[in-house]
């Protein structure tokens, strides 16, 4: 028993020398597998080292190129020379050329009234736009009429006694000449004369007044303002309406007497010969927005106002235009006051080069693009509108102007137009086409 314990016991202790010895052999074995992974890991890591550094030094550096300073890109328009139209151009309000107030000359009772007195309303020519009672002065013609027939009598009264006393006076002095105008009654006779001339006159004027009891115009009329009833009593001198012609209106339009060279406008061409209608004055074309869009009327320049405006130093025109009211395609009527444009045609300019005003610069100069090389040129101007500068030259025919800025400007300078970029662009697309050339190591 005792024996078996004690064996037991060694055998115990056997064991346990045995596992450390095994654990120290496991631990031994595994640090030497540690070494050897971190000796390939540094071998891996020089080898890449190594290889990175011999490529850098391989390796050829890239070539420098110099980067050149770009010349400006402009934009350009280019000029053509020829003959130009000048066109004045002007602004006016439409004013009827013919307007008058329709007032009577004869007082009395309206007792007729054109259905077209009204605001806006349409009375042709010669047509009776209101009647006053005609009555009195019927009677006031009658009564004209007796008398011219009593002093038609009283005069042939006078002349039969006067032949009668000539015949006398023959009887009893044969072959003399009576030595009194009384004899043969010649006073009497010529008071007779002028009471038949006096009578007659008033009943002229009679009858003068019963024509003005009906009132008309000999033009169309468009009326503006109306006040006059039916049955009113109106008197002379009482204003019962405003009317305008429909045939023709005016636009006064102010230039600047520069402008007046342009245009034939001093001359009385309008009339010819005492024929209005054989000359007219020069063109012109009014514009207006009306009725939601633009239209066009063909109007004439007929005259000035004969002065110069002493504050703004302008003298003005006058613009007619006929038949103002004609409704063609659609057209509205050009109606007085409306505000319009005007464009008249003026002279030409022979050999003359429209220059843009953008490209007008410190007032009369032009900077001009030749060979790449930016010019700097005055320029003698003729004229100039809102849009151009017209110069007579033949030096700027087929020029090419710069309308774009510049910070800098100096004579000679080199800049870039598109077209030069446009090139720039194809000669680098056809470059880039064709294929790659091998590069020499």
């Amino acid at each position: 028993m005792r024996e078996n314990r004690i064996q037991n016991t060694e055998d115990k202790i056997q064991n346990s020398q045995h596992k450390q010895h095994i654990g120290r052999y496991g631990k031994s074995h595994r640090a030497g597998r540690g070494l050897l992974q971190a000796l390939l890991a540094i071998v891996i890591v020089g080898a890449g080292i190594a290889g990175a550094v011999i490529f850098i030094k391989l390796k050829k550096p890239p070539q420098r190129k110099q980067q050149g300073v770009q010349a400006p890109l402009v934009e350009v328009v280019q000029l053509h020379s020829e003959g130009i139209r000048m066109t004045v151009q002007g602004y006016g309000t439409v004013n009827p050329k013919v307007q008058v107030d329709i007032i009577p000359e004869v007082a009395g009772k309206v007792v007729y009234i054109h259905p077209e007195l009204v605001v806006g309303g349409l009375i042709r020519g010669n047509e009776t736009i209101l009647r006053i009672d005609p009555r009195d002065y019927e009677l006031a013609v009658r009564q004209a009429e007796a008398a011219v027939a009593d002093t038609s009598v009283q005069l042939e009264t006078q002349q039969a006694e006067a032949e009668v006393a000539r015949t006398e006076w023959s009887q009893l002095h044969p072959d003399t000449e009576p030595t009194s105008s009384l004899v043969l009654r010649e006073p009497q006779i010529r008071k007779a004369k002028a009471m038949l001339d006096s009578s007659e006159a008033q009943l002229a004027s009679a009858k003068l007044r019963l024509e003005r009891t009906s009132l008309s115009l000999p033009f169309d009329a468009l009326i503006t303002t109306e006040n006059v009833d039916l049955g009113q009593y109106v008197v002379m001198g009482q204003s019962l309406a405003r009317a305008y012609g429909t045939g023709s209106v005016e636009i006064e339009v102010p230039l600047k007497d520069s402008e007046l060279a342009w245009f034939d406008v001093f001359e009385n061409s309008i009339f010819s010969n005492g024929d209005p209608d054989s000359v007219k004055g020069t063109p012109a074309e009014v514009r207006a927005a009306f009725a939601g869009a633009e239209h066009t009327w063909k109007g004439y320049v007929v005259r000035t106002t004969g002065q110069v405006d002493r504050t703004s130093r302008m003298i003005s025109i006058v613009v007619e235009v006929t038949e103002p009211f004609k409704v063609i395609e659609g057209r509205p009527p050009l109606l007085p006051g409306v505000f319009a444009e005007v464009l008249i045609q003026g002279n030409t300019l022979d050999n003359a080069v429209a220059v843009p005003r953008d490209a007008i610069r410190e007032g009369n100069q032009v900077w001009l693009v030749n060979g790449n090389r930016l010019r700097i040129r005055p320029l003698k101007i003729v004229r100039v509108d809102k849009n151009f500068a017209y110069v007579a030259s033949d030096v700027l025919n087929d020029a090419n102007v710069v309308t774009s800025s510049l910070d800098a400007v100096v004579d000679g300078m080199e800049v870039r137009t598109e077209a030069d970029v446009t090139t720039q662009d194809e000669q680098v697309k056809n470059n880039g086409d064709q294929p790659d050339k091998p590069e020499d190591n």
